[in-house]
């Protein structure tokens, strides 16, 4: 790679050394990043790993786009997808039935964003290295960085390519640890991973430089006797159907992004072929997974790169997917009706009955067979879902409590000293709870009944109180003048009263001056933290009315 910059990867603040060893002798697991918050319960929308009628494959491909520091969901609302930690629990329990697979990725891997936050950088820099370990753990090929990848610096990449075990692909001027092409016997199979990732600030090449590098790296594979070729191109979806229809000589073509930033998701591509070449490209976040079994049927030559017909109709595929996505928005919707008294039961009941129906004509696309050529190598593609569903290994849960226990003490010591910006002499500061409840002792009640009571604890039972990802929604006034830090807490522990009606020193002194606070606060303050990817299709205004009550704004007994 080109314009390699020298920040050092394991510069961890004051107390970064003992936090880093502790961290790194952990095992293999996923982790953290509020990412993939969308419910789910559809099975995988492909037709490859759920039909055993052909046997094994000869090849599994697990194929992922733009992890982006994705190790977990945020865990704000039930069933949100994504986490290293499913998927791990789910290509395990795949063993059995497709035992010759691996891993590979394209597009942002290691980081969030392409600039880390200085407050953050620790933090991130700890989160990078447990998601190369857990990757190593599941088996990881090979990938191609995007943008974000550098943003620690050349020094921490290296040692996070090294930490994954897996091959970081350059076409274009690979320098150690960086190579141009790897190919990895898997089943019997040579396969060939070539590609192109994204350097470190230097401007992208141009789609032909790339398409010529594309087209080295393949035939330094085939020299290598390559059997299939894998490209892992972090050029976003155009410039990669280009590069696709300019080298026919791949069979697959893994998308990923030059680069990202934001914990926004993305909905998964549909899977095509471009000139015999298929080109895929799963959801970010590790919200899915993309499978590409393969069925060897030709003799395996060294350096014969083998034609693979499609074996489970693509679509046929974009027809489940479809359906999919329906069905995971409206249980969403549904979920969300449910709790708004405005939604009639026939409203709501009709639009149950409507799942009922897209659920069953999922049903039975997911039960029609897949039909494979009569003769030659195929492949059949899913798109699979990672869901809380796939069920959790009891390894990686010790592995993500390691991981949120070193987090939490190194944000304890590192923090120990930060206090709220100070608020001006004629501002209104935060006083807490107890000090509201003197006067509105049954809004108090009402409140206690909810779950943003009970906030704090849902981050302290996890040792995430520390944790500068979770924090600021679990609190009161955080980072706001006379309000909480990360470390100072004090009485604002939890969502009180003065998350939605503002700070409340100005009104224990004049509470009959209607200034003095937020009497009516607007639905649109919820949305300062019940927002994707943490909450899908939140309705605020249908939400205000779970924690309204009698004598906290709602109708009188």
């Amino acid at each position: 790679m080109t314009a390699r910059s020298a920040s050092g990867f394991g510069q961890l603040g004051r107390v970064g050394a003992w936090v880093w060893a502790s961290v790194a002798a952990a095992a293999c697991v996923g982790l953290l990043a509020c990412e993939g918050c969308k419910p789910t319960g559809a099975p995988a929308n492909g037709a490859g790993h759920g039909d055993t009628s052909a046997g094994p494959p000869t090849v599994r491909l697990y194929l992922m786009s733009d992890l982006a520091g994705a190790l977990e969901p945020c865990g704000c609302t039930k069933d949100q997808l994504g986490g290293l930690g499913h998927l791990g629990a789910w290509v395990k329990s795949e063993k059995a039935h497709a035992p010759a697979a691996v891993l590979v990725s394209a597009g942002p891997l290691f980081f969030l964003d392409d600039v880390l936050d200085p407050e953050r950088a620790d933090q991130d820099r700890i989160k990078a290295e447990t998601i190369a370990r857990v990757l190593r753990g599941l088996d990881f090929a090979a990938f191609s960085t995007g943008a974000n990848d550098w943003a620690a610096g050349a020094p921490s990449l290296d040692a996070l390519v090294a930490a994954s075990g897996a091959a970081a692909i350059d076409g274009i001027d690979p320098a150690a640890p960086f190579v141009s092409e790897a190919v990895r016997r898997v089943g019997g199979v040579r396969v060939g991973f070539v590609g192109y990732g994204q350097p470190a600030g230097d401007r992208p090449a141009a789609p032909a430089d790339v398409a010529q590098a594309v087209r080295r790296g393949v035939d330094a594979a085939k020299a290598q006797g390559a059997n299939v070729l894998v490209a892992l191109l972090s050029v976003g979806r155009g410039a990669a159907k280009r590069i696709a229809d300019a080298v026919p000589e791949l069979n697959v073509v893994v998308v990923g992004s030059p680069g990202s930033h934001g914990e926004a998701n993305t909905t998964a591509a549909d899977a095509e072929e471009v000139g015999g070449v298929l080109v895929v490209q799963p959801a970010n976040h590790l919200q899915s997974v993309a499978v590409l079994d393969l069925f060897v049927r030709d003799p395996i030559e060294p350096g014969h790169v083998l034609k693979l017909a499609d074996g489970g109709g693509l679509e046929l595929a974009r027809k489940r997917e479809d359906l999919g996505r329906r069905i995971d928005d409206l249980r969403a919707k549904i979920a969300a009706w449910q709790k708004d008294p405005a939604v009639s039961p026939a409203d709501l009941d009709a639009r149950k009955r409507e799942l009922g129906g897209l659920e069953k004509e999922r049903d039975a696309l997911a039960s029609r067979p897949p039909v494979a050529p009569a003769h030659g190598s195929y492949f059949r593609y899913a798109l699979q879902p990672i869901a809380e569903s796939l069920g959790k290994d009891p390894a990686i849960d010790a592995e993500m409590v390691a991981y949120y226990k070193a987090v939490d003490d190194h944000n304890r010591v590192l923090f120990a000293d930060r206090k709220p910006p100070p608020h001006a002499k004629d501002e209104a500061f935060y006083v807490g709870i107890d000090e509201c409840a003197s006067c509105h002792a049954p809004a108090k009640a009402v409140w206690e009944h909810t779950a943003h009571a009970r906030a704090y604890a849902t981050l302290s039972s996890q040792f995430k109180e520390f944790n500068l990802e979770c924090v600021g929604c679990h609190v009161t006034g955080y980072e706001k003048p006379g309000g909480s830090t990360v470390t100072h807490v004090d009485k604002l522990r939890d969502v009180q009263c003065e998350v939605c009606h503002g700070p409340g020193s100005k009104h224990l002194l004049s509470p009959l001056d209607p200034e003095t606070i937020i009497a009516k606060p607007q639905a649109s303050v919820c949305l300062s933290c019940h927002h994707p990817p943490h909450v899908e299709h939140f309705d605020a205004v249908a939400a205000m009315h779970s924690i309204l009550g009698p004598g906290h704004g709602g109708p009188q007994k």
